[in-house]
């Protein structure tokens, strides 16, 4: 029998703190949910906004089971916290998605080896856990190819491009004795994303692809639809679907991939939680990917994911706030009636920091795009046309 679901006026636990836990909070407190938060840090940016901020660490199993006995329902925004803290706050509620899905996810090599063993089309690589295992990877898989902590990386973190030439016993030293994967250089001609949903009944929902941009290894632009043939789209959606039914997700997962420049896919990385890509969903889709996370881990039936107008997404990095004196030029950003703002609370602002995006809708892609990067501009006050 598929269990109840936790109807609004429950309250809802979320493991982790920051801008993807802030906007789930936000979007839980609209459809009547009380929510929970638990991480090492307090006055966060999703502590600001739920009911409860718990300040505790994860490795703290008593604190965390006690804060699981708060509530209906536990869930991530982030998917590198410990296995035990899953573990010890399913002893006592739901945690969806499910521990094992955390488990793979945030590592690597795991990763890797059940997309490949599934069929799913991934880049070649091989585990690193000597200086000679790297030496055999690049005679099979050649240079350039990244080298790449199997634990806790994103943003770029954790990697290390080696090319003809490369100093192999130093790239291998930089990992610190820490297991590592190399995977073969990808010629990509861009990065999209998809994030679907699935509820307790196995029913599912996915997103529009979304097209990527990066700068210094950081999420730049986002736009949707991505600028791709519907054909690769509609692999992508699939993919995603197929991918989500293999781990038999409950809540939401998002899957990354290169499209080569033969015009192939390449999952890249999986994350079972809301993604930096999918922001641009709160102001152009029927339902945000936030509301559908809450439908899914609650058990509601899923919203639906349709994109109302082309939109287009930037983010906002602590350099605009360093670039513009300190104080960056909301009324200039603003002046368009179709950007809108979103800040993520987080007090102090650093170079390479997320905090905040910009999203701007229009009737076409290009417009839509040319509206999010003019607001993105006009936040330094002293702008030249672009």
């Amino acid at each position: 029998m598929r269990p109840s679901p936790i109807l609004p006026g429950a309250a809802v636990g979320v493991l982790g703190s920051g801008q993807l836990g802030r906007m789930f909070a936000l979007a839980a407190r609209q459809m009547g949910y009380r929510v929970h938060v638990y991480s090492p840090d307090s006055d966060t940016p999703a502590g600001q906004v739920g009911d409860v901020e718990v300040a505790a660490a994860y490795e703290d199993l008593d604190r965390v089971r006690a804060f699981a006995r708060g509530v209906s329902v536990v869930t991530f925004e982030f998917e590198n916290v410990p296995s035990a803290t899953s573990r010890a706050a399913a002893e006592v509620v739901p945690v969806r998605p499910d521990g094992h899905v955390l488990h793979l996810t945030q590592q690597r090599l795991r990763e890797k080896t059940f997309l490949q063993d599934g069929g799913f089309p991934v880049t070649p690589f091989r585990a690193i856990r000597s200086a000679a295992d790297l030496e055999s990877a690049v005679r099979d898989l050649g240079l350039p190819g990244v080298l790449k902590t199997a634990n806790f990386g994103y943003d770029g973190k954790g990697q290390q491009t080696l090319r003809p030439g490369a100093d192999l016993a130093a790239a291998f030293a930089a990992l610190s004795g820490t297991e590592g994967i190399y995977e073969a250089f990808v010629e990509f001609e861009q990065e999209v994303s998809v994030i679907a949903a699935r509820g307790l009944d196995g029913h599912t929902a996915v997103f529009p692809v979304f097209g990527n941009s990066h700068a210094r290894h950081i999420l730049d632009l986002t736009v949707c639809p991505a600028p791709i043939p519907p054909s690769l789209a509609a692999e992508a959606m699939a993919m995603a679907r197929g991918i989500l039914e293999s781990l038999q997700v409950v809540g939401l997962l998002t899957v990354e991939l290169f499209v080569t420049r033969d015009g192939r896919l390449l999952v890249n990385e999986l994350a079972p939680r809301p993604h930096n890509s999918g922001h641009l969903t709160l102001d152009a889709c029927v339902t945000s990917q936030f509301e559908q996370q809450l439908r899914a881990v609650c058990g509601l039936p899923l919203g639906a994911t349709d994109l109302r107008r082309p939109v287009a997404m930037a983010n906002l990095l602590g350099d605009v706030w360093e670039d513009a004196g300190g104080v960056p030029d909301w009324s200039a950003a603003l002046a368009d009636p179709e950007v809108r703002l979103h800040l993520y609370g987080k007090a102090e602002a650093r170079r390479g920091r997320k905090m905040g995006h910009l999203t701007a809708t229009a009737d076409t892609l290009e417009e839509a795009v040319r509206k999010v990067r003019d607001a993105r501009r006009h936040l330094l006050r002293d702008a030249s046309p672009s």
